[in-house]
């Protein structure tokens, strides 16, 4: 299957989903047929070529699938047959509802983590391990979070009702475009640094969304952070694919355009102060942005707008951020001791050791700063990260 099929493939699937599920209610059977439209799709399409419209072709082979499903249920749903074997209008195929999928599967019945977890397996396209890795548990653990809530809304009256877009909902989809944008910036395994084809979807759904719901700050906000924080991709890797960190980027690479226009949309949230978590992420961007060489970084405001961001929503990747800082303002061993807080959550994440390495070097402590970066290289899933560690243990040994 070549690689144009493969991303068509991936970014049509939530729509085809978000049509079915609209239509027929029923989440399990439209994603199990979607998955054999798809499968449908990767062998005849690389062999005959792409149909006039793909979209609806996937529409029409998934729901013949589902008509099949439905056919031999006939003693049970014999009510739910006809509906099923209907024509989808053309209105349906024209229309994109990957963002109404994010909505729908938030649905208010199941506990924020479920439902952030649903939505990123069924449409965010990563898998449970990626979700898993993100969310900081086992992925047996996160495998049966996936269950239960699906579980959960196949039992619930009514689960794809229309009125989904509703504040309560608006902080998992939040999460849920943020998760997908982090795996998209810095993939969780893989030969590559980053899935270009992540960042973007969610950067273009966030623009949705804010377009939607446009006097919401934190939905401006998460925008300002995408941007800002995508603004770095051209300076992230060497000619070879390999992992350059932000204190050696070319920052003359650095697209000024995402820039001015992150900085742009942070400043016009600023009038009801910094209230949320992703505001306070983008105005931290923003004073990386706005450095034009390493040392101009006002890590003092950063360190400040770290402990604002922790008190709002405590999480140890925050804290793990804050320990840099920390080490930037008061030196290395101040950013340590922050770093051993979060020794017990973050014990199987190699970014925890990789900090460790990093402040351990910081301090001259070569053969700590050796250890931590071993171990973190053998905790990654990540080529480039693994390739990175490793050098700079190397580098450290040599020049010790």
């Amino acid at each position: 299957m070549t690689a144009r099929i493969e991303d068509l493939l991936r970014e049509l699937a939530p729509q085809v989903l978000g049509v079915l599920v609209r239509r027929f209610g029923d989440f399990d059977l439209a994603e199990d047929s979607v998955q054999d439209a798809l499968l449908a799709a990767a062998t005849q399409w690389d062999r005959d070529g792409l149909p006039d419209n793909p979209r609806g072709w996937l529409i029409q082979v998934a729901q013949r699938r589902m008509a099949d499903a439905v056919r031999t249920e006939v003693a049970r749903r014999r009510r739910e047959t006809t509906d099923f074997l209907r024509e989808v209008p053309v209105e349906a195929v024209a229309r994109d509802d990957t963002l109404d999928m994010y909505f729908l599967c938030c649905h208010p019945d199941l506990p924020p983590a479920g439902a952030v977890a649903l939505t990123l397996r069924a449409v965010g396209g990563l898998s449970t391990a990626e979700i898993a890795a993100a969310f900081l548990v086992p992925e047996s653990t996160m495998g049966q979070r996936i269950s239960r809530a699906k579980k959960r809304l196949t039992e619930s009256e009514r689960p794809f009702a229309d009125g989904a877009h509703d504040n309560a909902r608006v902080d998992a989809v939040l999460q849920v475009l943020y998760v997908i944008f982090t795996e998209g910036h810095t993939s969780s395994s893989g030969a590559g640094l980053r899935r270009g084809d992540l960042s973007a979807e969610a950067i273009r759904l966030t623009r949705a969304l804010s377009s939607l719901i446009p006097d919401n700050t934190e939905v401006t906000g998460l925008l300002a952070l995408m941007l800002l924080t995508d603004a770095r991709r051209a300076a992230r890797t060497g000619p070879h694919g390999e992992l350059i960190p932000l204190t050696e980027q070319d920052r003359s690479r650095w697209d000024r355009t995402q820039i001015t226009e992150g900085l742009r949309l942070l400043t016009a949230t600023l009038p009801s102060g910094l209230t949320g978590p992703y505001q306070m992420q983008a105005a931290i961007a923003g004073l990386h942005a706005q450095a034009r060489r390493v040392e101009d970084t006002d890590w003092s405001r950063i360190l400040l707008l770290y402990n604002m961001v922790e008190r709002a929503t405590p999480n140890p990747m925050i804290t793990l951020n804050r320990a840099v800082a920390t080490a930037m303002v008061h030196g290395p061993a101040a950013g340590l001791s922050v770093a051993d807080t979060v020794s017990e959550p973050l014990a199987h994440s190699h970014r925890l050791a990789a900090v460790r390495g990093h402040l351990h070097e910081m301090a001259g402590e070569s053969a700590a700063a050796v250890r931590e970066y071993q171990r973190a290289a053998r905790q990654t899933a990540s080529a480039p990260e693994r390739d990175y560690l490793l050098l700079r243990a190397a580098h450290l040994r040599a020049s010790g």
